[in-house]
């Protein structure tokens, strides 16, 4: 049934109609605000473990280790903060190609880790690696 002509006659109706359209739309936005704070909860992950293979090298590089209670060592020698960038200038300054590794254990801040990063950054090495151990196989 259309609306009716001045002349008694019904035509078309040339207007979508877009209820079913809302009632869609409604529906997906309601299962969008229930899913989207499940998204970003995230997942419980171990990063320091990786099945990259190992690089070669042609030069000893530097360790710089973080054990779990944060104190820092330089190729196995205990060194405080202040110390460890000292002992990278003098590393720096004899080799500026000389490669460094980090190496920090997993309970370790993620903030502890990158303030020691930012201080290597800053002496000036630019070659930086992250010593990782493979996943364990089941």
């Amino acid at each position: 049934m259309g609306p009716i002509r001045g002349n008694g006659r019904r035509g078309l109706v040339s207007e979508i109609n877009v209820t079913p359209l809302v009632d869609v739309m409604l529906v997906l936005l309601i299962i969008f605000m229930i899913t989207a704070p499940m998204m970003t909860q995230g997942l419980n992950i171990d990063l320091p473990e990786t099945t990259s293979k190992s690089l070669r090298q042609e030069e000893k590089p530097i360790v710089v280790t973080i054990d779990k209670e944060g104190e820092i060592s330089i190729n196995n020698i205990p060194q405080v903060r202040a110390l460890m960038v000292q002992e990278l200038k003098k590393s720096y300054a004899a080799n500026k190609d000389q490669p460094i590794f980090l190496r920090a254990d997993k309970n370790v801040p993620y903030g502890h880790v990158i303030t020691v990063m930012a201080d290597i950054k800053a002496v000036g090495f630019d070659k930086i690696g992250m010593i990782t151990k493979p996943p364990e196989k089941n």
